[in-house]
């Protein structure tokens, strides 16, 4: 039982799991009649049998759709971003389109996409939220991104946190990230470069940088920590 939750994609907690599924397996339940309980066994095995044609369905599908991502003329570029692999990255390219004159500039794109915020200005009131008419297929494959960048990509992960620390919730700051995302994958589309790390996120990777060498410095001489 341990073994096949480590083979399902469990990390945590499986010896407790297995105690638990184990205990339920060998518990006593009210039975129905034989008869009934044959029909209950065929009807769970056609079940099992149709589960097993969608997954491979599913599996022949994310193969295909690989193969095809993996011929567009874009699809390095996508990749060389942080948290987009082939199925994500096609799902945006998808509803991005490969015409490089759709958007005129990044302004645009993140509204096509709903990550830029709108503002309502009228008289001496303003308001800041975000949009509700958008992509709205592009937006959820862009949160899926942001959430992956966060554990691929040190900067995306600063920036991040500096958007929490700032007050904004979870999709707030998941959202912000996403905004500067497509502006940078809009300028590499236009000029044909790759993402790089250290060029899209200087400044934060400096300044943690800069934080790891003090943190460095105070565990080694622990009495120059101010009190």
């Amino acid at each position: 039982m341990r073994g096949a939750l480590k083979r399902s994609g469990r990390l945590r907690g499986c010896d407790a799991e297995a105690e638990r599924l184990r205990d339920v397996f060998r518990a006593e339940y009210a039975h129905q009649l034989p008869g009934v309980e044959d029909a209950f066994g065929h009807q769970l095995q056609a079940l099992l049998k149709q589960l097993d044609a969608t997954c491979e369905a599913a599996d022949d599908l994310a193969e295909a759709a690989t193969a095809a991502f993996h011929q567009h003329a874009d699809s390095e570029i996508l990749l060389s971003f942080p948290g987009l692999g082939p199925m994500l990255g096609a799902r945006v390219l998808a509803e991005l389109g490969d015409d490089r004159a759709r958007f005129a500039d990044a302004r645009a794109l993140k509204s096509y996409a709903g990550s830029a915020p709108i503002t309502r200005a009228s008289g001496k009131k303003r308001f800041v939220g975000r949009r509700f008419v958008k992509n709205n297929r592009l937006i959820n494959a862009g949160f899926l991104w942001a959430f992956a960048a966060l554990t691929a990509s040190p900067g995306a992960n600063a920036h991040y946190r500096r958007r929490r620390e700032h007050g904004d919730w979870h999709a707030a700051a998941q959202r912000h990230l996403l905004n500067r995302f497509l502006g940078q994958l809009h300028h590499c589309l236009k000029t044909r470069q790759h993402f790089d790390e250290q060029h899209a996120f200087a400044p934060l990777l400096q300044a943690l940088r800069d934080s790891e060498a003090r943190a460095a410095a105070m565990s080694v001489h622990p009495s120059r920590v101010p009190a």
